[in-house]
């Protein structure tokens, strides 16, 4: 369990790194500016939630931990669809990053479920 968790951890630490870095391959004009910034935050709260919930008090706390996590990967996913609009030479990458905050997304959405209140 404890690997599982750690895997997830370095899997979250290293989506986040990867969105500053393409993030600071990107032009900043007036749109894509507050896109970013919003992408930036949004991508790098999921995995600071998640080790939240890790450090979590009770069963409850780590479920309500857990919501926002992927309440985080959704809004992730929104700004790169977004960025895609704004950017679209950039399609490429942008679909990689929007296919591993997708996956994020749906393995808290399923640890969400498996939490019976």
């Amino acid at each position: 369990m404890d690997y599982m968790k750690f895997d997830l951890e370095r899997r979250m630490t290293e989506f986040g790194k990867s969105v500053i870095f393409f993030s600071k391959t990107l032009r900043s004009d007036l749109v894509t500016k507050s896109l970013i910034g919003q992408l930036i935050r949004s991508a790098t709260s999921i995995g600071a939630n998640y080790r939240e919930a890790n450090e979590s008090s009770s069963k409850k706390d780590f479920r309500n931990k857990i919501a926002i996590t992927k309440k985080e990967a959704n809004e992730t996913c929104h700004w790169l669809e977004l960025l895609m609009a704004a950017c679209p030479e950039h399609q490429k990458k942008i679909n990689i990053l929007f296919k591993e905050s997708h996956e994020l997304l749906l393995i808290f959405a399923s640890i969400y479920r498996s939490l019976k209140k």
